[in-house]
């Protein structure tokens, strides 16, 4: 993976180098990030060149109060949370469950994300903090095509140390002065367990047999599976 500085946009990266089935993952096709809202005319303008399709996995509320306008990508909404993220953190849901909820609930909306990375534009996937809906959608098609696991592991667990340190800090005190009896708020705010992902994926196999199997269950035929393959593995 390679981190990638775009000035007002956190958590920016290139999934592309990462060994796969055949070959490896091209650069400059699959990036991932937090929200766009900050970025600055030179980040904006950083992102018109390398991006030709987002995809916001925002809900309504979040883009209401966070608005993106980046001229030039075409841009997906595809709200991967049916009601609203506060919700979670007022139900002390954890990594698990949340990853959890997401394959059973958004499996339509996860298979229309990948089917936008399958048409091989160079394609930014991104929610609010770029880890847990982008994480997931990320990870799924990264393992639709046999990317190496310990890799796609290693960038979903990247994710924790491109927050900013005083955004971290903010959130946790808040979160502890509004939800002080909560177990897992601030792992859902903050966090990126390796454990927790290398957990969804296995359970992912267990369930559904792979992540490719997975999205077949949702809508996605073995052309479209074709396609992302063709995407995102470059032979070596």
């Amino acid at each position: 993976m390679t981190v990638l500085h775009v000035d007002g946009v956190n958590n920016v990266r290139d999934v592309g180098g990462m060994p796969a089935r055949g070959g490896r993952i091209r650069s400059g096709v699959l990036m991932r990030s937090g929200q766009l809202s900050g970025a600055t005319t030179a980040g904006a303008e950083a992102l018109r060149q390398r991006v030709a399709h987002i995809v916001d996995l925002r809900d309504g509320e979040e883009v209401a109060v966070e608005p993106t306008e980046i001229p030039g990508p075409e841009t997906t909404h595809l709200p991967l949370f049916l009601g609203s993220v506060r919700s979670f953190f007022e139900d002390d849901t954890s990594l698990e469950e949340l990853y959890l909820h997401l394959l059973e609930e958004s499996g339509d909306r996860l298979v229309a994300a990948i089917r936008i990375i399958a048409q091989g534009d160079p394609t930014l996937v991104h929610c609010t903090v770029g880890k847990d809906r982008t994480g997931v959608t990320v990870a799924l098609a990264l393992s639709a095509v046999e990317a190496d696991r310990d890799a796609i592991v290693a960038d979903y667990a990247l994710t924790e140390s491109q927050l900013p340190p005083e955004r971290s800090r903010r959130i946790v005190a808040y979160l502890r002065s509004q939800h002080p009896e909560a177990v897992h708020a601030i792992a859902l705010a903050t966090e990126s367990p390796a454990s927790v992902m290398r957990a969804l994926l296995e359970g992912i196999d267990a369930r559904w047999g792979s992540a490719a199997d997975y999205l077949r269950a949702n809508g996605m035929t073995d052309a479209e599976l074709d396609a992302l393959r063709e995407a995102l593995v470059e032979p070596v």
